[in-house]
């Protein structure tokens, strides 16, 4: 029988690790590896340019209606976030050597009260991406050298939610929460070091515009002579929010600000025009640099949006309206064993109103119910006989003032 030779290379069978046969031609391993990085970089210029990646676009007002039937309310800050991911998309998709015009990431800062759904928004958001997207937190986060995370530790939460594809991660979405908890402590910034404030807003920065940052695949602490996953975060778009709680005081001392006395004619927002119960519509850079955040990282902040803070007919709509809502949260369970569970109007209104006092925003919602519930909760299950559970105003007045909550002096 004659030397089987690779029909592609010529090489012999003698030369090759692993020599595969057909009916009338041979392959060897290194053309197999050969024609499979052909086939590799044909794909990637098919896509759309030179490792350009395609998506199936989802259209802003179709991002907001998605996001519509989860998160009650909040209209202007579904605008901004849906136009800028969908935005952040289509630079994505970028032909490289169209022009030479190249689209900016706009990061953004969303500001809104404690419970008016920041962290529910963009967990909602995850939801329909089509990029790897992570929710980090930023109270965790301090200068490198010292005890707690260091800033790259957010990007390995992104690397795992693209199962270590750097690639994928590199294209991704990054939420940072509670960025408010690393604001300056001291108007004076050279007093002291502020390891887990200026520090962090210090480390950010490069992360936020773009650089290649080395990131410990396991997270937690850099060692000397570990290994680490070089990532670029020149097209991660990130999204921080934060509860600036008292930024409304430093909005009303701007956009109050006269002399004495006489209201000047030149004033541009007059007391009359200001809503008193939101003044974080009103909310500018400026604001958030007498908080305490640095201007560099304004600066790389180009979006701003607020939350409104919730009223009555939102929480009441959050109680009932969305997908998840509260009230089918606790009909499932109650089904689970066999129980009918029906809340009146009066109760509803009555959890409304306390959660209005309490000042809690959404979250105080579930604290109310929970207190409403409890009994319930803890007794039917062994009782066989029950079958049937009604929830009315006179009902969760009675198991609300027995809970801790009613102790509670109204904010």
């Amino acid at each position: 029988m004659a030397d089987v030779t690779c029909s592609f290379c010529g090489r012999n069978k003698k030369d090759v690790d692993l020599m595969i046969s057909g009916i009338h031609a041979h392959i060897c391993d290194k053309c197999i590896t050969q024609a499979n990085q052909i086939l590799s970089e044909e794909k990637k210029s098919n896509s759309g340019g030179e490792g350009t990646p395609s998506f199936n676009l989802v259209k802003p007002m179709e991002m907001k209606k998605f996001l519509d039937e989860f998160v009650i309310g909040q209209d202007e800050a579904k605008k901004v976030i849906s136009v800028a991911v969908y935005n952040h998309y289509k630079r994505l998709m970028q032909k490289k050597a169209e022009d030479d015009v190249t689209i900016e990431k706009s990061n953004i800062i969303m500001v809104g009260e404690t419970g008016t759904g920041k962290t529910y928004l963009a967990r909602t958001l995850a939801k329909i991406l089509q990029v790897p997207f992570c929710i980090a937190d930023a109270t965790v986060l301090t200068e490198a050298g010292y005890v707690g995370e260091d800033v790259e530790s957010i990007l390995t939460r992104l690397l795992q939610a693209a199962d270590y594809d750097t690639e994928a991660a590199e294209r991704g979405i990054v939420y940072i929460d509670e960025l408010d908890k690393i604001a300056r402590k001291s108007d004076n910034p050279s007093i002291t070091r502020d390891v887990s404030g200026e520090g962090v807003q210090q480390a950010l920065l490069k992360l936020l515009e773009g650089t290649t940052v080395n990131v410990p695949p396991q997270g937690g602490r850099k060692h000397p002579d570990q290994k680490m996953i070089s990532v670029n975060t020149e097209n991660i778009l990130f999204i921080c929010g934060g509860a600036f709680d008292g930024i409304s005081r430093n909005i009303a001392k701007r956009i109050n600000t006269r002399p004495m006395g006489f209201a000047s004619s030149g004033d541009a927002i007059k007391p009359l025009d200001v809503e008193n119960d939101n003044l974080l519509q009103y909310v500018t850079a400026q604001d958030l640099k007498s908080f305490g955040l640095i201007p560099e990282l304004i600066g790389r902040m180009p979006v701003l949006t607020y939350l409104n803070p919730l009223d009555k007919d939102a929480l009441r709509k959050i109680l009932t309206e969305p997908k998840n809502a509260l009230v089918k949260q606790y009909k499932k369970l109650f089904d689970m064993e066999g129980i009918q569970v029906e809340f009146k109007e009066g109760a509803l209104d009555f959890i409304v109103e306390k959660a209005l006092d309490y000042k809690l925003g959404a979250r105080g919602l579930r604290s109310i119910c929970e207190a409403i519930v409890n009994d319930a909760m803890f007794e039917m299950p062994s009782d066989e006989k029950a079958d049937k559970l009604v929830i009315n105003r006179s009902y969760a007045e009675e198991k609300f003032s027995k809970s801790k909550y009613s102790k509670l002096k109204v904010a």
